[in-house]
């Protein structure tokens, strides 16, 4: 039996896997975003289609009994997973002056599928979404453009062009599009004098010259003897959301940190029981990652198939009729770390040694090789953005 957050990291894992196969060299995606847009389609799905998407985000292990996952969708029992979805969206979406964060879902669908007003409400009431009828038969450069034109909006600009010219046509029938924008300041800024010139290694034999931020600062940390690594968390003003950035101890050992790599593992790793303050010489990159993925074949790898198939969908839960299908899914994501802080936006038994020195030891936090990070939010547990970073 798992917690929703706990759910969520793992399917946060199981898309790292997947987009890792490509062999890019940097990874940036939301995980909450994805999860949230499909668990809204979730409302609408029916039989072995619902059955493929709770399997795939883990929600099959989180509601308490199979009675009640097929139960009303609307259905307020505390183990309802989108009941628990409400209270996290609810949470994360709260107005703050610490930092800007913004979670959107919204389903675009053909106006000759009408929507059933039940689907509508519970995609209101759960996941603070609507769902807008567009003319794609008609009109479909319009409606592309007008998908587009609010994604940026909500993502203050950062995400353009969602779907590329002409990516959308007459033929389409149901666009799913979710959008996380990000704008926080670190705790502790980094002093910009400070910021030099730096090498940053590839691999044992190649290294780019990037600019590299440093402060000495007390941090949690923590040092992962088992797969031969450190993490350390870096908060945001207001120490709701913190960067967490696992660094191996070899230039070439980031392979090695992710074979190892579980949710459970990660969940461990940077609890607050298994880190302490310490002094700590933090480098870190300025960097910049934007990335698009197309999740049609991501989540088709690992089990989400019926919903795009025309003939095996069904999304009766949403129209009443079984003649709909998801046409496209895309997830375009952007991040940029500072001196000030990040800005991100999307669209779309363990051995542990806590060896401590004497507080007045300095741990050296180099983060001149690859690394990966994660963005969350403390209260709730939540992996809010997930990357790897192998060329700055």
């Amino acid at each position: 039996m798992k917690s929703l957050s706990e759910a969520n990291t793992q399917f946060a894992l199981d898309m790292f896997r997947q987009f890792g196969k490509s062999k890019e060299d940097n990874i940036f995606y939301s995980p909450l975003s994805i999860t949230s847009a499909f668990a809204m389609l979730l409302l609408g799905c029916r039989e072995n289609t619902a059955l493929q998407i709770e399997k795939v985000l883990h929600f099959n292990e989180v509601t308490e009994n199979t009675k009640e996952r097929t139960a009303a969708c609307h259905d307020e029992k505390p183990g309802n997973v989108h009941h628990q979805f409400q209270k996290l969206l609810t949470e994360l979406n709260k107005p703050t002056d610490a930092y800007e964060l913004k979670i959107v879902n919204r389903l675009y669908g053909e106006k000759t599928f009408k929507f059933l007003q039940e689907y509508l409400a519970n995609t209101k009431e759960f996941y603070l979404a609507s769902a807008e009828s567009v003319d794609f038969k008609n009109a479909a450069e319009e409606s592309e453009k007008k998908i587009n034109s609010w994604v940026e909006t909500q993502t203050n600009g950062k995400i353009k062009d969602l779907f590329p010219n002409k990516t959308l046509d007459n033929t389409t029938v149901l666009v799913l599009v979710n959008a996380v924008y990000f704008k926080g300041q670190w705790e502790k800024k980094f002093n910009k004098e400070d910021t030099k010139e730096g090498e940053f290694w590839l691999n044992k034999d190649t290294s780019k010259s990037v600019q590299m931020m440093s402060q000495r600062k007390s941090f949690n940390f923590a040092l992962l003897e088992d797969v031969q690594a450190r993490v350390l968390e870096i908060p945001y003003k207001g120490k709701d959301l913190s960067m967490i950035v696992l660094l191996p101890n070899e230039i070439d050992g980031l392979q090695k940190l992710e074979d190892k790599l579980t949710a459970e593992k990660l969940i461990e790793w940077t609890s607050s029981q298994n880190m302490s303050k310490r002094d700590v010489d933090l480098y870190l990159p300025r960097f910049k990652v934007e990335k698009t993925y197309d999740l049609k074949d991501v989540l088709m790898a690992i089990g989400v198939v019926d919903v795009f198939s025309p003939q095996d969908a069904d999304l009766s839960g949403m129209t009443g009729s079984g003649d709909l299908a998801v046409t496209k899914a895309l997830h375009k994501s952007f991040v940029e770390v500072t001196e000030e802080g990040a800005e991100a936006s999307t669209a779309t038994g363990i051995a542990m040694n806590l060896t401590s020195p004497p507080y007045s030891i300095h741990e050296e936090f180099h983060c001149n090789h690859p690394f990966l990070f994660f963005i969350k939010q403390n209260k709730t547990n939540s992996i809010l953005f997930f990357a790897r970073v192998s060329s700055p």
